[in-house]
């Protein structure tokens, strides 16, 4: 029931237009090379933590 809910929320939220703003910055990011490798190397980061436990 939570889970619904929060996904209702994140959904009108990205329909808005502060939601599209955010989605089109984040889009832009990800194409920029320099943005990619520093989220792949916080992702790789978090895994080796999570299998370090």
């Amino acid at each position: 029931m939570v889970m619904a809910s929060l996904f209702s929320k994140l959904s009108a939220f990205a329909r808005s237009p502060q939601g599209r703003r955010i989605t089109e910055q984040i889009k832009h990011a990800a194409r920029d090379p320099h943005t990619r490798a520093k989220a792949q190397e916080m992702l790789r980061k978090l895994r080796s933590k999570r299998h370090g436990r």
